[in-house]
């Protein structure tokens, strides 16, 4: 190896300050005017001005990061020496002499020197850290997970002689020094005679040592794996410069040193990187690359007169129904508008959401939904999640037995979502712990003597089912959800999902899941391969520019997806707007457009809040001055997505409506209610519009009726061994021949709306008149229904006239005399 001479590389590192083209002069002389202790170098210009000194300093950095300090702190003393003695011998000039004192004061100290620029392959992330980078300066990106408190690091001890009147001074090196071999770190207590030695720590010099950790970011990690991470050592003015949760750029010295003895003899090191120069990066998550054919198509997009719900449809198209919740979803990915006021308060504009409900209802899949479109998404459980893992936690370390400060789930997705599953899972304690994430968005730790206030600006989606399993509706929200108000008011949407027992909705359900699983997207494969060559290159380097959300971005996004008969069904007008273009329609308006309440929206916001908190009951959830926020924050978020600059009147009412839905939902008992009044209404309207020319049965297929069900009837209920029972089958018979020669005149007239001694009307045979009634109500529905109507599907018709008992005996009766499956087949045969 050759020997490197000092004397040189200061020369040409002098040089390279000295020269026009790298214009470092202004830059020291901003260094001193601002009493900095760190110049930072940029690798780019240092290629340009001399590409020689670069190629060596890339390949050994160690050897010339001492030399380049050397050099710059020369200059900066010379410059420092040149202006005080200009100011001392100018007496004209009024001096401050506090500033000429500063300079006096700082002449010995010295200037550190850190690296930035474009290192090529050496730009990697903490999963692309290997041994080939060892000795190498190289960028590492991540998330600051851990803290170590700052601890001073002895660099020269200074020792007094008391027997001998001699001073013994020793200067210190480990392996993290830049400068130099390991020396040996045993504290000297006696001089080579063997006499006592008194350190005058005075005279003994310090530098400030901090150990951090960083991991690779959440959205670049690949799925399904463990993130990997690397531990930073900053010395002297870097420390106390970051704080778990933060995203930063390091750049350092990649070297390995030895572990303790008992592990030395395996011959593996501990892998370190020696930090010289931090950047933080941007607080907004990174996105999707958006281009300027993007641009214009999210423009011409957000001038759609119903692009709000187009937009909320194609959230989770493998899920049927939930509309409102997927207007929640999109409203919560836009966001409101986040505020700082002058006397410090915090307002966020994350919007959390809460879905409690029976199992089964899709909660956990449209979890799953954000985890994907969003850029920074973590997933939790509650019983897999504790307080502190959510927050913040102060832990030993393994190896100095140090305190630390370690980042949990909501500091590591700041200005992301978490999404907590099995919310209901969680203990008390560990829920209680999340309370001032929620509102405040911070995290703050006073533990083990360590007082921080981290960040975790973030929106909460939590999914939970009822503290008894299956949804109550004859109880409270508040019983039924087992959750304190204090909480249940941090969230700004409650939804209640049921699972009722709807054949119609089941049977649509049932069909959309039938396509779903016979539906492939046809690009699902390469997009898999792209995801899998993205994984192992973000294992490498990163200056490519390629990252986990704009790996296509040379690829045009299309706004909707193509038809496809077998995802789509016969619906041929169902638009569907494609995930790539959502991804990039939400991280534009998120980012971009920051709307601001005009009066129309904030008269209609107050009108609404008052109405609500007149109109609060016992049975739906307290509304707060939380709500009023929610309002706020829904209405902003809504004028994102129309990119408008306004929050509108029109913004508000979609707000209210989403919040009103949320509420009602929670209030299960006056849901109830209004659905069997409902119902009462369709069915008084279906019973006014029975008789309607489409929907009267055929005289013909009328006698065939009676004539099956009269003629063949020997139940009891319909009393056929009774004699009157006969006398009364005798008149059906004659009413069903007079209506056969009706019928023969004009087959095609139909009959009218008739009272129950109408000859015309159908007459069963029975007890008493209540059995009567319910015989000719189950005809009449079979053959309005076209023999398609099943048994659940009668019983919900019939339970609003006749009790749950009677019909089902009736059903009961007549299916097994099989006469339920002759009328049906009368009926289709008619149609036929």
């Amino acid at each position: 190896m050759d020997t490197i001479d000092d004397e040189k590389m200061e020369q040409e590192f002098s040089d390279f300050l000295d020269s026009e083209k790298s214009n470092y002069k202004y830059v020291i002389n901003d260094l001193i005017e601002n009493n900095n202790k760190r110049i930072s170098i940029s690798i780019d210009i240092m290629r340009k001005v001399s590409p020689e000194m670069t190629a060596k300093f890339l390949s050994k950095p160690l050897d010339f990061i001492g030399p380049f300090q050397r050099v710059v702190t020369r200059k900066v003393s010379n410059i420092k020496k040149g202006l005080i003695e200009k100011m001392e011998t100018n007496e004209d000039e009024d001096y401050d002499k506090d500033l000429i004192k500063q300079y006096k004061d700082s002449l010995d100290k010295e200037v550190f020197v850190g690296f930035e620029g474009n290192l090529g392959s050496s730009h990697v992330t903490p999963r692309g850290l290997n041994a080939s980078l060892l000795s190498r300066l190289v960028c590492v990106e991540g998330i600051v997970t851990k803290c170590s408190l700052v601890r001073p690091k002895i660099i020269k001890s200074v020792h007094y002689c008391e027997k001998t009147k001699k001073t013994i001074s020793r200067t210190y090196a480990d392996a993290t020094s830049d400068s130099g071999i390991p020396s040996s770190t045993s504290y000297p207590t006696r001089d080579e005679s063997g006499n006592p030695l008194i350190t005058e720590y005075g005279m003994c010099l310090y530098k400030d040592s901090q150990m951090v950790s960083i991991q690779e970011m959440p959205e670049r990690a690949p799925a399904g794996q463990l993130p990997r991470s690397v531990d930073i050592l900053m010395d002297n003015d870097l420390v106390d410069r970051v704080k778990p949760g933060d995203r930063v750029q390091v750049f350092g010295v990649y070297r390995a040193i030895p572990m303790s003895a008992p592990e030395l003899k395996t011959t593996k090191f501990r892998p370190i990187l020696i930090c010289n120069r931090i950047l933080m990066l941007s607080k907004e998550v990174s996105g999707p690359t958006i281009t300027a054919e993007d641009v214009r198509n999210i423009k011409n997009f957000s001038l759609h007169e119903n692009g709000f719900d187009l937009l909320a449809t194609s959230l989770a198209p493998s899920i049927y129904g939930h509309d409102y919740i997927k207007k929640s979803l999109l409203l919560l990915l836009l966001g409101g508008v986040e505020q700082n006021l002058p006397n410090g308060t915090h307002l966020r504009g994350d919007i959390n959401l809460l879905m409690v409900g029976d199992p089964s209802t899709a909660k956990s899949q449209l979890l799953r939904f954000i985890l994907n479109i969003a850029p920074l998404a973590i997933n939790t459980t509650g019983r897999g999640s504790s307080g502190v893992g959510l927050t913040a936690a102060v832990t030993n370390d393994s190896e100095t037995g140090e305190r630390r400060l370690e980042a949990g789930a909501m500091v590591l997705a700041d200005r992301g979502i978490v999404c907590i599953d099995e919310f209901d899972k969680m203990s008390p304690d560990d829920r209680v712990a999340i309370h001032e994430v929620m509102e405040q968005q911070t995290v703050t730790i006073s533990k083990a003597g360590i007082h921080a206030s981290l960040n975790a600006r973030c929106s909460v989606v939590a999914a939970a089912n009822p503290i008894y399993g299956k949804y109550n509706p004859d109880l409270k929200a508040h019983t039924n959800i087992g959750l304190p108000d204090s909480l249940l008011s941090r969230f700004d949407l409650l939804f209640i999902v049921l699972d009722n027992v709807n054949p119609d909705h089941d049977r649509m359900i049932s069909d959309h899941v039938l396509r779903m699983h016979r539906y492939k997207d046809e690009g699902a494969e390469m997009e898999t391969f792209l995801q899998s060559e993205q994984i192992s290159t973000l294992g490498g380097e990163l200056s490519n520019g390629l990252s986990k959300n704009n790996s296509n971005a040379d690829i045009d996004t299309p706004i909707f997806q193509k038809y496809n008969r077998t995802l789509h069904g016969n619906e041929k007008s169902y638009d569907i707007v494609s995930i790539p273009f959502i991804q990039k329609y939400i991280h534009y308006a998120k980012t971009i457009i920051k709307p601001k309440l005009s009066e129309d929206a904030r008269k209609y916001i107050i009108e609404q809040y008052t109405d609500l908190r007149s109109k609060q009951t016992n049975n739906s959830l307290p509304i707060t001055t939380r709500t009023l926020e929610t309002m706020i924050r829904l209405s902003q978020a809504h004028a994102k997505c129309r990119l408008d600059r306004n929050v509108t009147q029109r913004d508000a009412e979609v707000a209210y409506e989403i919040m009103n839905k949320a509420l009602s939902d929670s209030n299960t008992k006056e849901r109830e209610k209004e659905r069997i009044n409902s119902n009462k209404r369709k069915n008084k309207k279906d019973n006014e519009e029975s008789y309607n020319d489409d929907e009267i049965i055929d005289e013909n297929m009328k006698d065939k009726l009676d004539e099956e069900i009269f003629d063949n009837d020997n139940d009891d209920n319909f009393d056929i061994n009774n004699n009157n029972n006969n006398n009364s089958n005798n008149n059906s018979k004659n009413n069903s021949n007079n209506k056969n020669n009706k019928s023969t005149n004009d087959t095609t007239k139909k009959r009218k709306k008739t009272n129950d001694n109408d000859n015309t009307t159908l007459k069963p045979v029975s007890k008493n008149n209540d059995n009567k009634k319910l015989n000719k109500a189950i005809v009449e529905l079979l053959a309005k229904g076209e023999g398609k109507m099943d048994k659940n599907q009668l019983i919900k018709s019939l339970s609003d006239n006749f009790s749950n008992e009677e019909i089902n005996t009736t059903l009961n009766n007549l299916e097994q005399r099989k006469l339920i499956t002759t009328i049906k087949g009368i009926v289709r045969s008619n149609i036929q």
